[in-house]
């Protein structure tokens, strides 16, 4: 970025404070009206599992709000720009086939561990607490490894829009999200992410309507492919079809996307955060709503990145651009800077406004997540499991407050550390499959396979680390002579790494499942049935409550036992064919024929992609921003009009104890409903306010 801030400190501070404190006060309301008028407590599991009763619409905009991370914004228009239009497709769609291949993996744990608050009991259910711990490690260091890199590039780009020093904006950043954690818990991150999601959403519009439509600079696809055309004889791209940024046969690019798609399966597998999402979907919604928030999801960091990326190509040599007359260094394009250079240039101070609100957005959004997966972690899988077996409800409760905030404070100072010692977030996109991708397999299997030994479990992860980090280090030091922040940061390297990382339990797991003295019986599944819910008996006798009749806290009939386990089943069977046919359209059949050919981008071609890229982008809004509201049109609706017959005085909610609802009957209707069994479209959701 230029060295005067398009905006001014007052301005950062506003937006990463005041934003933070006004989403902290939305939730307190939230939560206040979801206890008076929806007989609502916050007990320890409504706080980590929203009560298992959240619907696909919610669903798939959380999965979209938390796989919108400041990398899928910043990462994909850095690779837009160094590699042009394959970039963005490699990104989204090495990134979108592991939401969709997930819904498997959350259809199965809601299978055969229904009660479970994190994958990591289902672990323990199985392996035993030495397996358990290799996974806590694991999984912890993927939720540090997020955070990290939700920090640093946020907290970069907060730095080169608005001049507030990094170190502030690391600290500063979770101040929000930690409150309105803290008072919502999992609903909280449903609820906000829905608002996160639509405001990314519309700001994406602006940036492609302004790039492609209106702006004097740009405003056609046409002018955009000319600058394009321009900017490949002045810099051709090594290793692409003819140096141009207009074809899908780019070298460099497919080794970012091998990179891509290998680390971040470790970042949903491993990410508790997704498993918790997993959790509170109601039965009936996990499968469609994974399924919808992938494919959703799949056109942001595609339409944002061949929008901003390219357009910053495009307008390097324009006076307008932040860094003219000289190309963007390659630390600040790690850095992720190439959005809010091209944002700046393209829309002046509106443009730098409009990113600071855009990577606010998919920070807190995202880290929200991360907090209630390390909350959960923390509670249940650590603090329940060896230090206090017995815990009360309020325990519970607090240990989840408690290491949401001591969470908070270590990653702030973690991110701050990294800062200062040159690690960007780009490096640590690429680092991450590195460190946790050997975890993958084994934890998928623990849910997929009946054969997989103790052995295999407990010994994989940490053997394919080894191999990953030998192969990472000793090729960096090959190829750069040296081990550095540079040498270890190049493609090449990282390749190395991230696949020996996800593919090196492919030898591992046979050879301890099979070989003699380590085979063991097939698993009966049973144990992970016996995992329990928490007592949160104690915080409802406290507020003189029936706890029946808090959302998702009744007990199920044999009968209703039946029939959730008949339709997930049938879920089971439907993600399997899903996800490979959706797999299969989105990494083979779409862009590898296109490297193959070596195409060349048509001006016509261009626009039609680019008009493709919009298009899918209303139907994501539709998915994820309109499709919610109708899905809990009936629920805000009772809840609202309760509201207002509350304040005018004509009728007063119903008293039960010193819990409140708006009617009992409506409450046994919601109860019935909230169950997720029969979903007629009126049945009230937990959070869909």
């Amino acid at each position: 970025m230029s060295s005067t801030p398009p905006l001014s400190q007052a301005t950062g501070y506003g937006v990463v404070v005041g934003l933070g404190f006004l989403f902290a006060f939305g939730m307190m309301l939230t939560t206040f009206v979801l206890r008076r008028y929806n007989n609502e407590l916050q007990t320890s599991e409504v706080f980590s599992t929203a009560g298992r009763t959240v619907k696909s619409g919610l669903v798939s905009s959380a999965v979209v709000s938390s796989w919108t991370w400041a990398a899928t914004l910043l990462q994909s228009s850095s690779v837009a720009y160094n590699y042009g239009v394959s970039g963005p497709f490699w990104y989204a769609s090495g990134a979108t086939v592991q939401v969709i291949l997930f819904a498997t993996l959350a259809i199965e744990l809601k299978r055969k561990a229904p009660n479970a608050h994190t994958f990591l009991e289902a672990i323990r259910a199985r392996y035993g607490p030495v397996t358990h711990g290799v996974f806590i490690t694991f999984g912890l260091m993927t939720n540090v490894l997020v955070t990290a890199m939700l920090l640093t590039g946020g907290s970069a780009v907060v730095t080169s829009l608005t001049g507030v020093p990094t170190a502030a904006a690391c600290f500063l950043l979770p101040v929000g999200v930690v409150l309105y954690t803290m008072f919502g818990g999992i609903k909280a991150t449903f609820l906000t992410d829905y608002v996160h999601t639509v405001m990314i959403l519309v700001i994406i519009f602006i940036f492609a309507f302004t790039a492609y439509a209106t702006s004097s600079v740009l405003g056609s696809p046409g002018a955009v492919y000319d600058a394009l055309t321009a900017a490949a004889e002045r810099h051709p791209v090594k290793g692409n079809a003819q140096g141009s940024y207009l074809t899908m046969k780019s070298q460099e690019g497919a080794i970012f996307f091998v990179i891509n798609l290998v680390g971040n399966f470790g970042t949903v597998f491993c990410d508790n955060g997704y498993y918790n999402k997993a959790i509170a979907a109601s039965p009936v919604h996990a499968l469609p709503g994974y399924i919808a928030g992938g494919l959703s999801w799949f056109a942001i960091p595609w339409l944002c990145a061949t929008t901003m990326g390219l357009s910053a190509l495009a307008l390097e040599t324009n006076p307008v651009f932040p860094t003219f007359p000289n190309r963007m260094d390659p630390a600040d394009v790690s850095a992720g800077l190439v959005l809010p250079n091209a944002a700046v240039a393209l829309l002046g101070k509106g443009g730098a406004a409009a990113t600071l609100l855009l990577i606010f957005m998919a920070v807190t959004s995202a880290m929200s997540a991360e907090l209630i997966a390390v909350s959960s972690i923390w509670t249940y899988d650590i603090y329940q499991t060896y230090i206090n077996p017995g815990a009360s409800g309020r325990r519970l409760i607090y240990m989840s407050h408690s290491s949401c905030i001591v969470y908070a404070i270590i990653m702030a100072s973690f991110s701050t550390g990294l800062h200062y010692a040159g690690i960007s977030m780009g490096y640590l996109y690429l680092m991450m499959g590195v460190i946790i991708s050997g975890a993958v397999l084994p934890a998928s299997l623990t849910l997929l396979w009946d054969r997989q030994s103790w052995a295999a479990a407990t010994f994989t992860p940490p053997l394919a680390l080894s191999c990953s980090l030998i192969a990472w280090l000793v090729t960096a030091s090959k190829e750069g002579g040296s081990l550095s922040v540079l040498s270890t940061g190049a493609n090449n390297p990282m390749l190395a790494g991230n696949v020996v990382s996800l593919l090196a339990p492919c030898i591992f797991i046979p050879l301890l499942s099979f070989f003699p003295g380590l085979r063991t019986p097939k698993y009966d599944w049973m144990s992970m049935k016996l995992i329990r819910k928490g007592d949160d008996s104690d915080m409802a006798a406290a507020a003189h409550m029936d706890l029946e009749l808090v959302p998702g806290q009744s007990a199920q009939s044999d009968h209703e036992e039946r029939m959730e386990q008949h339709q997930l089943e049938r879920s089971a069977k439907t993600a399997r064919y899903m996800t490979i046919s959706l797999t299969l359209a989105l990494l083979v059949l779409w862009p590898w024929p296109m490297y193959g050919s070596g195409y060349i981008f048509s001006k016509k071609f261009f626009t039609g992609w680019v008009s493709v890229g919009i298009l899918w982008l209303f139907c994501s809004s539709m998915c994820v921003g309109v499709y919610p509201l109708w899905e809990g049109r009936h629920t805000s609706s009772r809840t609202f009009k309760a509201i207002y017959l509350d304040i005018t005085g004509k009728r007063k909610p119903v008293m039960h104890g010193r819990a409140t609802v708006a009617e009992m009957a409506e409450v046994e209707e919601t109860t019935k409903e909230k169950k997720g069994l029969d979903t007629p479209p009126e049945q009230s959701v937990q959070g869909q306010t």
